[in-house]
C-alpha cells in the first residue's frame, strides 16, 4: 500500500472513530433545543402575528404572545444565546437582494423580518442547513420544517423527540394559533424545506 493510500485508510478511520462523538454532540444540541421549545408550551397560549416595535439585538414581544417563528427564535435563544434577529439583519444587510420580496420592502426591518418564515428558511439555507430530498424516515429531532398551511401561509415548527401514537413520526412544536402545542403534525401539511441548524 502506497502512502497516499495509508493515508486515505488512516484518516477513514479517525473519522469512523470520531462519528459517535459528533452524533452526541448533535444529539445533545438537539435535546437543548427542544427543551427550550417545549418550555413554551403553556407561556406563549395566544397566537399574534400582528406587527409590533421590537428591540434590537435580541428583540421579542411578550412571551404569551406569538407566531410559529418566535418559537424557533425562542428556542436558538435560550439553547444556545443565538439571536435570529440580529443573524437575520446582518445578514440581509450584506445580500438583500437574495432575500424574498413579498412584501414590497426595499430595505430591512429589525421589527420583522426575523419572524418571516421566508426569510428563515433563505437564511438557513445560506447556512448550509438545508436538507434535500427528504424521505419520511429523514426526519430527526431538532431538525426544522416549514409548510404550506390552507395552501399558502408559511409554517415552520420543530421536530420533538417523541413520537407518535403509532409511533410512525415525530411529533413537532409548533404554534399554529392556539399558542405553542406539542402535536402529531409533521406531515399534515404539505412540507416545503427541512433543516438542520445547529450554529
Amino acid at each position: 500500500m502506497d502512502k497516499r493510500n495509508s493515508l486515505r485508510l488512516l484518516l477513514a478511520i479517525v473519522g469512523f472513530l470520531f462519528l459517535p462523538f459528533a452524533h452526541a454532540e448533535t444529539d445533545q444540541r438537539a435535546a437543548a433545543l427542544i427543551s427550550t421549545a417545549r418550555a413554551q408550551i403553556g407561556v406563549t397560549r395566544i397566537y399574534d402575528g400582528a406587527y409590533k416595535w421590537i428591540p434590537y439585538p435580541n428583540g421579542d414581544i411578550t412571551p404569551e404572545r406569538g407566531v410559529c417563528s418566535d418559537v424557533i427564535i425562542r428556542a436558538y435563544r435560550q439553547a444556545f444565546g443565538h439571536d435570529l434577529q440580529q443573524e437575520i439583519h446582518q445578514d440581509m444587510e450584506k445580500s438583500f437582494s437574495t432575500y424574498p420580496h413579498h412584501w414590497g420592502l426595499k430595505t430591512t426591518d429589525t421589527n420583522i423580518d426575523h419572524r418571516r418564515v421566508p426569510n428563515l428558511q433563505t437564511f438557513f439555507t445560506r447556512r448550509g442547513a438545508k436538507l434535500h430530498h427528504s424521505a419520511r424516515n429523514d426526519y430527526r429531532p431538532g431538525d426544522l420544517v416549514t409548510q404550506t398551511v390552507a395552501g399558502r401561509l408559511p409554517h415552520i415548527v420543530i421536530v420533538s423527540d417523541k413520537r407518535s401514537a403509532d409511533r410512525q413520526r415525530y411529533l413537532v412544536i409548533h404554534n399554529i394559533g392556539a399558542g405553542v402545542q406539542e402535536e402529531d403534525s409533521l406531515f399534515e401539511f404539505p412540507v416545503t424545506g427541512h433543516y438542520r441548524y445547529f450554529p
